[in-house]
């Protein structure tokens, strides 16, 4: 899932010329260096454009809606969904020739056991709201109280401080709280502090009805909290420039904890000192079958590795390959992946490149900003991070196919790779970011909408899916997959131990923060 919320660069990337690709010329050059892309270090990387299809990827695709349809339209972390969905993946692997193993991992988790809301005055109707990940309970049958509104105003930090509350009394009420400018368990802790018995948090999405569930953070929950949608957040608001309004709110839960595990799998070929590993999280939200969200990287990473069986005496350097678990719920499987390696494992991970939606239907084609080119504060990734991003943004310009980046804010499962100074880099086409006019012009669809209208929804199945853009992107997966299989001198040295030496002497990286929104 590529939380939403992040900022993002505006500019494009420059179209190149389309023969570049036929002459292996896609620019991807170090800045000290001065190197490009080569016919002797893209030779792999040619035959896996050709060879790794949308067709093909499609009907992992399907395998996965299958998986789904079967087992309650899901396949979260710790369901049998889920374990369905790695048992397709391992099979399909086990016949091309790779050994797969399990990393087990157990997480916190929050069983949802009433969501339930009504307007009781001034005239009764339901709502709909979407309970939080460790939200603390209502009363059993619900919570009746007097709506309170946060203003907004035009803030851009709507609900985060306590000035927000002031001049009203909040206190025993249910505050409808507007999206955006912090963590919504900041927006429920300064709510709480204001004498607020519950809060109710506007999604504030373009589509009305779109209700992401938000997870907070369990030692700081104050209150009940659940997500509601714009629609109907806009619909309080005005009843309450009316008059009094009155609500019940039934808002309850459990923690547990999950068992649930990372597929990994590798070539047996390549120097085992310098590791090219991919990654996409194998699992959905709770609220549907998430087939964009993150199946369609899930399939064409599998592809993908499926055909890169054809050639393991190709490949120099061992590509490893990850499908996560857990993601939604906050990168949990890749951060479990990076914190049982050891300093020189770490050192062998020459780079990561991950993938998290790449089939969204109001698309914008995203590589991850690994030189902070766009300047908007997310910072750049550990050093090799600007050169990852050279040689994805040039490969498909030498297709005529501009491309924007997309910070590395923390939303995706590359962040606990950053975090440890490992180069990263990849691929998303989008989540409920909103599309704007400058993307509009430069890859078609509605701009002021989101990138993927279903997201984190039921509707997110094998039909939200663009092929259009599942086959762009699939096709810089196989590029970069073949060219770092062959080369990484330009992103990072050949030598582990220097490189563990370098990475230490390395200026941190920025905090990459993890959003609290599931």
């Amino acid at each position: 899932m590529d939380r939403h919320g992040g900022r993002h660069r505006r500019r494009a990337v420059a179209v190149l010329a389309a023969a570049a690709l036929a002459a292996g010329l896609a620019t991807a050059a170090h800045a000290d260096a001065g190197r490009t892309d080569t016919s002797s270090n893209t030779k792999l990387a040619r035959k896996l454009v050709r060879e790794v299809t949308a067709d093909n990827a499609w009907r992992h695709l399907q395998a996965l809606q299958k998986i789904a349809d079967r087992n309650k339209g899901i396949r979260a972390s710790g369901t049998r969904g889920h374990v369905a969905s790695a048992e397709y993946v391992e099979s399909r692997l086990h016949a091309a020739g790779y050994r797969t193993t399990r990393q087990p991992f157990t997480h916190d988790d929050f069983v949802f056991i009433a969501s339930e809301g009504r307007v009781v005055a001034p005239s009764a109707r339901t709502l709909h709201p979407l309970v939080a990940r460790f939200s603390a309970n209502t009363p059993e049958g619900g919570l009746t109280a007097p709506l309170a509104v946060v203003p907004f105003a035009g803030d851009a930090t709507p609900g985060c401080e306590p000035s927000d509350y002031a001049g009203a009394d909040y206190t025993g009420k249910i505050a409808l709280i507007p999206a955006g400018g912090c963590g919504n368990t900041v927006k429920q802790k300064t709510a709480a502090a204001a004498g607020a018995a519950a809060a109710l948090i506007n999604t504030n999405n373009p589509n009305p009805d779109m209700i992401l569930r938000t997870r907070l953070t369990a030692a700081d929950v104050k209150i009940p909290v659940a997500s509601i949608g714009r629609g109907e957040a806009d619909a309080l608001a005005a009843d309450a420039r009316s008059g009094p309004v009155t609500l019940t709110v039934d808002l309850r839960g459990r923690a547990t904890k999950v068992d649930t595990f990372n597929v990994i799998a590798e070539t047996p070929t390549g120097r085992a000192g310098n590791v090219v590993m991919l990654g996409a999280h194998l699992d959905s939200v709770t609220e549907g079958p998430g087939i964009n969200d993150n199946g369609s990287s899930s399939a064409m990473e599998l592809e993908t590795a499926l055909q890169l069986a054809r050639h393991f005496k190709q490949v120099r350097n061992k590509v490893r390959f990850a499908w996560w678990g857990a993601e939604e719920h906050g990168d949990l499987g890749s951060g479990a992946y990076v914190a049982q390696l050891s300093d020189r494992e770490k050192a062998d991970l020459a780079l990561y490149l991950n993938f998290d939606m790449i089939g969204s239907p109001n698309y914008a084609r995203m590589v991850y900003d690994g030189d902070d080119s766009d300047h908007e504060g997310a910072g750049p990734g550990p050093e090799g991070s600007a050169q990852i991003e050279k040689v994805i943004t040039g490969f498909h310009g030498s297709r005529g196919l501009p491309t924007v980046g997309r910070d590395f804010d923390g939303r995706s499962d590359y962040g606990p790779f950053i975090a440890a100074g490992i180069p990263a880099g990849g691929e998303t086409s989008g989540s409920n970011l909103i599309k704007t006019e400058e993307w509009a012009r430069l890859f078609g669809g509605k701009a002021g909408q989101s990138l993927d209208w279903c997201y984190h929804s039921a509707c997110d199945t094998v039909r939200n899916v663009n092929r259009t853009i599942f086959g762009q992107l699939g096709a810089g997966m196989a590029w970069a997959t073949g060219r770092f299989a062959l080369d990484i001198s330009d992103v990072t040295g050949d030598d582990p131990v220097q490189r563990a030496h370098a990475r230490a002497k390395a200026p941190k990286p920025l905090v990459h923060l993890t959003a609290d929104e599931d």
